[in-house]
């Protein structure tokens, strides 16, 4: 009988020692912690260089070949350029060169005749160098007019606009039919990397620093877009010296913004100072009556605390939920 309570009493110690050691397997300890404090402001989509495709003739044009929106490649024809006294320039060229090749056929006659009259004895020799003279002037003439009817065929050529570089058509502003000038704007093409640009007021300017994370929310405007899990993240890469208007400028590195529109505008959490919070995790609190509760272990054995959660904390893959009040460094929280 006394070895049969004997192990009712062991058998009762194990049990107590299980559930002593399980209670304390599922305590948490409270532990100071320090967090990133971040700004939620409004960061643009900007494209790192917007350039020009300008007109290289003056006159009518004649085709558009892209809208915006289009993808274009380098040197791609976007719009063609006609002026139509290009083609009666030409026309003249071509006219005058004629001509002097018939005016050149006659010196090189004339002086093959004297050089033969020469050799005979038949005439001076002064004759002679006045007739290559008159050769050389007229082979001089004809090339230069060649020349010029060179520069007008590239001038002709040159009606063709083309994309400087390759990218996304973000205006068209001519028509066809439209007069232009040489040098004016046909289309403006997106073609660098897209970026985030933001700016914060200029009491953040010594808190922001090269380098640092910033988490990017969803698109469309949401103001609930950073919480929880953001969409993706990005770090800053360049801070402007410059205050403007109290605000200070950024720009943010992200990868994935080539469905981004160029100016789009999307919310940011900016990382601006740390502080000190605490924390448990997210299954450690029940609601009651409108009212959150954490149960907690003392000396005295086990009691509920009311607390006011705030913001929730990933750190090392744990979702936990900031505690603003209710909870301080050191309570042992019990988790169900």
């Amino acid at each position: 009988m006394r070895r049969v309570c004997g192990m009712r009493v062991a058998l009762a110690g194990a049990m107590i020692s299980a559930a002593v050691s399980f209670a304390r397997a599922d305590e948490f300890l409270v532990e100071t912690m320090t967090v990133p404090e971040t700004k939620a402001v409004f960061a643009e989509v900007k494209s790192r260089t917007v350039v020009p495709a300008r007109a290289r003739i003056g006159g009518t044009v004649q085709t558009v070949h892209v809208r915006e929106g289009d993808q274009v490649e380098a040197d791609q024809v976007i719009a063609v350029v006609v002026d139509e006294k290009i083609a009666l320039e030409l026309d003249a060229a071509r006219a005058r060169i004629e001509a002097l090749r018939s005016q050149l056929q006659n010196a090189r006659t004339e002086l093959d005749r004297v050089e033969q009259l020469v050799s005979r004895g038949s005439a001076a020799q002064s004759r002679l160098d006045q007739v290559r003279t008159q050769f050389d002037v007229v082979t001089n003439q004809t090339v230069a007019a060649e020349s010029e009817m060179s520069v007008i065929e590239q001038r002709a050529s040159e009606g063709e606009v083309l994309a400087p570089n390759a990218g996304r058509v973000l205006t068209v502003p001519v028509t066809e039919g439209s007069v232009i000038l040489s040098g004016e704007e046909v289309a403006r093409i997106a073609s660098g990397r897209y970026f985030l640009r933001l700016s914060i007021p200029e009491r953040h300017a010594s808190q922001i620093a090269d380098g640092a994370t910033v988490l990017i929310g969803g698109r469309g405007l949401d103001p609930d877009a950073g919480s929880g899990q953001p969409a993706r993240s990005g770090s800053i890469v360049k801070i402007y010296p410059e205050i403007a208007e109290g605000r200070v400028t950024a720009d943010v590195e992200v990868d994935g913004l080539g469905d981004y529109f160029v100016n789009e505008r999307t919310l940011v959490r900016v990382p601006v100072g740390e502080r000190q919070v605490v924390a448990v995790p997210e299954g450690a609190i029940s609601t009651r009556h409108g009212v959150d509760y954490v149960r907690i272990a003392d000396d005295e054995g086990e009691q509920d605390v009311a607390v006011i959660p705030g913001a929730r904390i990933a750190r090392d893959g744990v979702s936990l939920v900031e505690i603003l009040t209710g909870l301080r460094n050191g309570d042992r929280v019990i988790l169900p």
